[in-house]
């Protein structure tokens, strides 16, 4: 049995519980809190980040969101994830890591600081320009999502992909914490509750960060 190493906010274990559920493997999830720096987990990961993915019986340990999809990609055949031509696959990883880089860096991590972190472990108020700014950049970033869906069926083309699950793994978590403002982003937001209403999305919906109540409509598949 696989052993997931993560906590219900971060989104990159978000993406890999969403390719996994999509790929059909079982696994069981485990809470780590990175912050804590436990050192059974530093020895699993010296980076001290989750996602970990472990399988005791069969000496693997996979590490990165995007190096345990990618393994799971080459060894099930079920739901191919990342697909198509060499230039569709190019254009998949390259939205993969838009999403994992610059929506990270601008949006998800800016809320998770100040919103999760300063509340849970800092006990400090957030900071509302900060605040502001993240949802600024996520305005913008919902307007690329507008232009790709006025203009694919899928974020990267005709299928869905593994850029679809890191988009919505990002998103998901910014929803959780009370930041999408939805408001003239029709397109983005349709594809987005097309995405939560799949099965392996399910179990997001459901999970709670201790400390930190989601908005109302973060489990409804049609808000």
């Amino acid at each position: 049995m696989w052993h997931l190493y993560q906590f219900p906010l971060c989104p990159f274990s978000r993406k890999v519980r969403l390719a996994l559920g999509e790929k059909g493997v079982s696994f069981e999830m485990l809470r780590e809190h990175p912050w804590e720096a436990r050192d059974e987990f530093f020895a699993f990961n010296p980076a001290g980040r989750t996602p970990v993915l472990h399988h005791g019986p069969k000496g693997i340990t996979l590490i990165d969101s995007q190096a345990i999809c990618e393994y799971f990609e080459e060894t099930v055949d079920k739901s191919p994830l990342i697909l198509g031509t060499a230039a569709n696959r190019a254009e998949i990883r390259r939205l993969v890591a838009l999403f994992d880089e610059n929506f990270f860096a601008d949006v998800t991590l800016p809320l998770l600081h100040e919103r999760m972190k300063k509340r849970l472990v800092l006990r400090a108020p957030p900071d509302s320009k900060l605040l502001r700014q993240a949802m600024r950049l996520a305005h913008e970033h919902l307007d690329y999502i507008d232009w790709l869906v006025d203009n694919r069926r899928w974020l990267a083309g005709a299928q869905l992909s593994l850029a679809d699950l890191t988009a919505a793994a990002q998103i998901s978590v910014v929803d959780y914490l009370g930041g999408v403002d939805w408001s003239g982003h029709e397109g983005s937001h349709g594809w987005y509750r097309v995405i939560k209403s799949r099965p392996s999305f399910r179990p997001l919906l459901s999970e709670k960060m201790e400390g930190i109540a989601p908005p109302s409509q973060y489990a409804d598949v049609n808000a």
